[in-house]
């Protein structure tokens, strides 16, 4: 090794302390609450939806069905413990405090059918009614609530991808009638940095009614703060525990299809 190499080294190594010295402190975010990302105006158009099915609706050929009526043996809490959720009558019912439950399997573009009800003579207004979502992927949440007769921030509204895009319309079916979801899902890339190369995007139907067309999924779904974007694969399924003062919601016939 030469001596001019040797000292160029040594210098460079003296000038670090300097460096980190004279380095520039940026602020960090300031504190957020939850309203700041909540807003109730305006307030999407109400549409009656057709007389929904008192049978759950049959699973194609080709779906896996996620639940049969039978058991949670296809789903586990968010620890990978047993799902505790209450099986009964062919649907199963949130059991407060037990936590999220999610599938055991994986998945990444699919179509995805699920019904659930909240009960009659429910109570509470706003977001305290019969709350839950579904998460896709086990990142984005797809709002759950009764919102019939029951207005809230329409980001947060039934159909919503929550805290970023409003349903297109509110297609309620009342309390102790049961709801369908349609879900097509698109699942995203990734550039090497971390970054979506494409977004993740979602079509949603509730009781045959679009509420969300094909729409861009800007990044996780928190409660406080804004989207972000978190590099990802395949992803479960979940159901959210939200614990709520209302009565809990029940859900059957969950099927998936892989695209």
């Amino acid at each position: 090794m030469n001596k001019r190499y040797v000292w160029i080294m040594a210098g460079a190594l003296l000038s670090l302390p300097l460096f980190a010295q004279n380095q520039k402190e940026y602020p960090g975010r300031a504190p957020m609450t939850h309203e700041m990302t909540e807003y109730w105006w305006p307030q999407p158009p109400i549409v009656t939806p057709g007389q929904a099915p008192v049978d759950p609706i049959p699973a194609p050929s080709d779906a896996i069905v996620l639940f049969d009526g039978k058991d949670l043996s296809k789903w586990e809490n968010s620890k990978g413990g047993p799902a505790e959720w209450t099986v009964h009558d062919g649907v199963f019912t949130v059991k407060k405090g037990t936590g999220d439950i999610r599938t055991k399997q994986k998945f990444n573009d699919f179509q995805l059918h699920l019904e659930w009800c909240t009960p009659v003579g429910i109570e509470g207004e706003s977001q305290l009614r019969g709350n839950s979502g579904v998460f896709l992927q086990g990142m984005y949440e797809v709002q759950i609530l009764d919102n019939y007769q029951n207005e809230t921030y329409v980001n947060g509204q039934t159909g919503s991808i929550y805290k970023q895009t409003p349903p297109l319309v509110n297609a309620m079916n009342k309390p102790g009638v049961w709801n369908t979801y349609d879900i097509i899902y698109t699942a995203p890339t990734f550039k090497k940095d971390g970054t979506y190369r494409t977004f993740p995007r979602v079509t949603i139907l509730q009781n045959g009614v679009l509420l969300q067309n094909n729409t861009i999924i800007q990044g996780t779904t928190p409660y406080v703060g804004f989207p972000e974007v978190i590099q990802h694969g395949a992803g479960p399924i979940g159901l959210q525990d939200h614990g709520d003062a209302s009565a809990p919601i029940s859900f059957r016939n969950i099927w998936i299809r892989e695209l």
